[in-house]
């Protein structure tokens, strides 16, 4: 057997409060964090020593052992995908856009045809960009003119991109980059500028500035510059084109200022940032229609203003609140507003004809479903798309005509070595919380599955943000399903899939609710027979790491393993760190435990690490991304060495660090196919199974 490495401990102190807490581990930290973000060769050698020794030692004592199995799950996964497949066509003026992917690539190519008819032109291959190193793509816009491309990627994994421009008629760059956005910009109408947003010191986007197509970046003005370092500052475009959209936000609270798409000018104020009211603008014949929680209205509602008038004294209720309905998101044509909307879980889509004011509703009648809306880039249309899926049904592409009330189905998703959603169940279950809430689990297993627990079982969950995990098709999880496994998705607290209450009620002070749902959830699979304690696989990635590293804390009785995939893991000492890219956006979130010492108190009460203690905790596999800025790579570093120094027991403790990526993984297709396969492999293995 391998020897599991063990990081030297180096005593560092720090005093909040009146109360001193002591960190053996802070030295993973590199001080020159934000070099190496961009320049992972700058690490520290000492630092990147011990990151490769635990990579060493998942290899020989994981890694090597499974390889077969990894490479008969990958192969599986794979052979689930449509290697030569594309999107549905985008019309926009006398063209439609696309990408498609080539049978053995990595990357999309972007593609163009003429609406009147012709042959398909490659406007970019992103496999021959990528090289063979990291490569995000960030995306492709074309001007309003259809003469120019930008387009953006990270080559390092650190979120720092570099927009390119690609003339359309030789299909060849034109020499003038953009460097270092942070990854968001917009056309001006003329097609002669680019309004995009840069990063401050600390990784954080604070900043939009005009490229004028010709000129030296350096001379590049500033439009707008956000100075509270915890709002993040994105731009956009209403699809009226009428309006350049400047967003500062935080996780509760919005400000918006306006430019006009053909003029330019100084950016004009919708509505000054009052606390924990957010909005979001679109425009219609000048009229701006706006998605907020102002006046209360916990769960959204439609108003309209005046452009020219936008001051929120002016807003008039279009679409009401009504409680336990939520909003998500709004999509404004010509002559039609389409409002995406979920209650007791499941979504829906409400049209509007603004003409008339009658409304349509679109929805499906599985058990569980996921559903979403687009609207491509033309606003003259009565046609929007629609995606839906279930866990058993791959996902389907519909154009729906808001004047005919024809639905096309355009495009089925394709799985080349076979399914049959006969041969599977989707259920929607719900988990009694230790305060009488009802947690929605929405679970996949194969049909004729026997309830006397003798299934394994996976259990995913995330719980922040009000970010809702759908229950849509993943050809991933049939590796695990058809293996045996059950597949659950618990949708717990500090989500939005039972409104916004169910986010309020799983963060800052209520945050150990989210760790709590999922333990019940698990404890229900275990009274309904689906599964048994030690046979529960938990997963989860980033704020859902967090929760992997709670739950492994609180019940580590409960679980075969727990995969924890780049997990915010450090809670307290980075929420104490303003200096990260994240810290002040996130207090909102979590708390600042700077400023507030019952802050401080709670979140050093849940913090996985701080919580580590000698106690015999399940297989764990901790995946982190050096690059990553999000969560930075030293907490899965620090919590796995706090681990490996406190745990009892010998169960198997990994981390894998990808030294050439960052938050999301690998970047290319089948390089996260294979980082599932490990993770499917570590699940498989930890409750028994030889695969």
């Amino acid at each position: 057997m391998a020897k599991a490495p063990i990081a030297k401990r180096l005593a560092h102190s720090h005093s909040h409060h009146g109360a001193t807490r002591v960190d053996d581990y802070a030295w993973l930290r590199a001080d020159n964090w934000q070099e190496v973000m961009q320049k992972p060769e700058t690490l520290d050698a000492e630092i990147r020593a011990y990151l490769e020794a635990e990579n060493d030692y998942y290899e020989a004592e994981f890694g090597q052992p499974t390889a077969d199995l990894q490479d008969a799950i990958y192969k599986e996964i794979r052979g689930r995908i449509k290697e030569d497949d594309s999107g549905v066509p985008s019309p926009d003026g006398p063209f439609a856009y696309n990408s498609r992917m080539l049978e053995g690539k990595q990357y999309p190519q972007i593609v163009r045809t003429a609406r009147d008819g012709g042959a398909e032109t490659v406007l970019l291959d992103c496999n021959i960009e990528a090289g063979d190193g990291y490569f995000g793509f960030a995306g492709a816009s074309h001007d309003p003119g259809h003469a120019l491309l930008a387009w953006a990627a990270d080559r390092a994994g650190s979120e720092y991109y570099d927009i390119v421009l690609r003339d359309l008629a030789s299909l060849t760059d034109t020499g003038e980059v953009i460097r270092e956005t942070a990854g968001s910009y917009v056309w001006s109408n003329d097609s002669n500028s680019i309004y995009y947003t840069e990063y401050d010191d600390n990784h954080r986007p604070y900043r939009v500035r005009r490229h004028d197509l010709g000129t030296d970046q350096a001379a590049d003005p500033i439009i707008y510059e956000e100075s509270d370092p915890g709002f993040f500052v994105g731009v956009g475009k209403t699809l009226s084109d009428k309006f350049i959209v400047i967003d500062a936000h935080d996780h509760q609270t919005s400000e918006i200022y306006l430019i006009d798409a053909e003029q330019g000018g100084e950016p004009r104020l919708v509505a000054p940032r009052v606390t924990d009211r957010e909005y979001e603008v679109d425009e219609r014949d000048g009229v701006l229609y706006i998605r907020t929680n102002a006046d209360g209205a916990e769960d959204y509602k439609i108003v309209t203003v005046p452009a020219d008038a936008p001051a929120a004294e002016n807003w008039v209720d279009i679409v009401p609140h009504r409680e336990g309905v939520l909003v998500l998101d709004v999509a404004l044509l010509k002559n039609h507003l389409l409002r995406l909307e979920r209650e007791d879980g499941l979504p829906r889509i409400v049209a509007r004809d603004l003409r008339t004011g009658k409304e349509e509703v679109v929805r499906f009648a599985e058990e569980a479903y996921s559903l979403g809306m687009s609207t491509g880039y033309e606003f003259d249309t009565s046609v929007f798309r629609l995606s839906y899926s279930s866990p058993t049904t791959p996902s389907q592409v519909f154009d729906f005509d808001l004047e005919t009330g024809q639905r096309t189905l355009l495009k089925t998703q394709e799985v080349p070595s076979g399914h049959n959603p006969a041969d599977y169940e989707t259920r929607r279950l719900f988990a009694t919380a230790p305060d009488g809430e009802q947690v929605p689990v929405t679970l996949l297993c194969r049909k004729g599955t026997q309830l006397d627990g003798s299934n394994p079982a996976l259990l995913y969950g995330y719980g922040a943000y009000g970010m809702s995990m759908p229950a849509a098709f993943s050809v991933s999880v049939l590796s695990l399903v058809d293996r045996g496994f059950v597949y659950a998705t618990a949708h717990i607290r500090g989500g939005m899939e039972k409104g916004y209450r169910w986010y309020k009620h799983g963060r800052r002070e209520h945050k150990t609710n989210t760790f709590t749902d999922f333990i019940a959830a698990a404890e229900m699979l275990i009274e309904q027979g689906y599964t048994s304690k030690g046979k529960i696989v938990a997963q989860g990635g980033s704020a859902g790491g967090m929760l992997m590293g709670a739950i492994a804390n609180l019940r580590p009785d409960l679980w075969g393993g727990v995969i924890a995939q780049v997990p915010f893991v450090d809670v307290l000492n980075t929420m104490l760190d303003d200096t990260l890219p994240l810290t002040p956006p996130e207090w909102p979130e979590w708390g600042n435990p700077i400023t507030s010492p019952a802050d401080y108190e709670r979140i050093a009460a849940y913090a996985p690490y701080e919580a580590v203690s000698a106690q015999a905790y399940p297989p764990i596999f901790a995946l982190a991304g050096l690059t990553d800025p999000r969560v930075t790579y030293w907490e899965p570093a620090k919590w796995v060495a706090k681990l490996r120094a406190t745990k009892t027991g010998d169960a198997p403790l990994y981390l894998k660090t990808n030294m050439g990526a960052g938050h999301g993984g690998a970047s290319g297709r089948f390089d996260r196919l294979k980082e599932t396969a490990q993770c499917y492999a570590f699940a498989i293995k930890s409750v028994g199974l030889d695969g």
